[in-house]
């Protein structure tokens, strides 16, 4: 039993001894651990910018002597030659470039060509509408007159008359109206013959003051006669028989001024034949009515007025058309 009781003993102190070194080892063991530096962050490896572009004067061919350059290597194919040389080199390594070659150049000529379009004509005839579209739609009771008294077709003609005499607003829009729209076909007619080479705005500018002009000295020498003769009544119904024609005819010229303007090859020609056609008419038709209205009043010989249209009508406007086609004609 003693023997027993010794081994116990024993080795109870040997566990005692075992705990007692076992300690200080484990603090250490964590005071390393807790002590221990953290590891060494390696440094980035260095990106180089973008945006730092190579000084372009170290690879100027200005500055580099073509001749030291050896021309037997090809630089498009060795491995160093885009490090040491610049990119420009002597000419006859690019001689056998597959992209530039300076030996037998193209040569590429260019003609100058001046289009011409027709946004003149355009922007004037949409202005002609609107303002013939204002005039009708602000006094539609006088364009419903003046084509009845016009083609007779109303009975009180002489009521009719005295309606349009006491509006003159409207009769003056129309005249301006008449002088805008024929203007635009004698303007369209000389472009269509290719007479004169003159700018849009500037042959309508002078086709309409020249109609303007034309007119004003024939109411006026008109005015004149009446007055001298003593046949103001008379002449005062010729000048409204003329001045209500003129209004039919710069409305009636309408459609065929948009055919003028757009149309080409036997479209336009039709349309030059027939608006002459319809402008010959209704001046054969205004003579009619001037003879009927004249002769009613004044005792004259059919005779004498043939005279005076040959005289005051034709003539005056055969001598402005070969005075118009010898000057135009020579302009082209």
């Amino acid at each position: 039993m003693f023997k027993y009781f010794v081994f116990i003993f024993l080795l109870m102190c040997t566990q005692s001894l075992r705990a007692q070194d076992s300690l200080p080892v484990r603090r250490d063991t964590e005071r390393r651990v807790i002590t221990r530096p953290r590891p060494a962050v390696p440094p980035r490896p260095v990106v180089a910018d973008s945006t730092l572009r190579i000084d372009s004067t170290r690879l100027d061919s200005v500055r580099v002597d073509s001749t030291k350059v050896d021309s037997s290597v090809n630089p498009m194919t060795h491995p160093f030659i885009s490090v040491r040389l610049p990119a420009r080199l002597d000419s006859p390594i690019y001689r056998t470039h597959p992209v530039y070659k300076f030996t037998n150049p193209v040569r590429f000529r260019t003609t100058v060509r001046q289009w011409q379009g027709k946004e003149a004509i355009f922007y004037a005839l949409i202005g002609l509408l609107i303002f013939f579209a204002l005039v009708k739609n602000g006094f539609r009771r006088y364009m419903q007159d003046l084509v009845k008294l016009f083609f007779r077709t109303t009975v009180n003609q002489r009521q009719v008359k005295e309606q349009l005499l006491q509006s003159p607003l409207p009769s003056l829009l129309l005249n301006l109206f008449f002088l805008l729209s024929v203007g635009m076909f004698v303007t369209l007619l000389l472009q269509y013959f290719r007479l004169g080479d003159y700018p849009f705005w500037l042959l309508y500018a002078y086709t309409v003051l020249a109609l303007a002009g034309i007119y004003g000295i024939k109411f006026l020498s008109l005015k004149l006669l009446g007055w001298i003769f003593q046949v103001r009544e008379a002449t005062d119904g010729y000048i409204f028989i003329v001045f209500t024609t003129n209004k039919v005819i710069g409305i009636a010229l309408l459609p065929f001024l948009l055919l003028l303007a757009f149309a080409s090859g036997q479209v336009a020609a039709a349309a030059v034949n027939l608006s002459v056609l319809v402008v010959v008419c209704l001046f054969a038709y205004r003579f009619f009515l001037s003879y009927i209205t004249i002769h009613r009043q004044v005792k004259i010989n059919f005779f004498h007025f043939v005279l005076y249209l040959c005289a005051f009508e034709l003539v005056p406007l055969l001598l402005i058309n070969k005075l118009l086609f010898s000057l135009l004609g020579e302009t082209y």
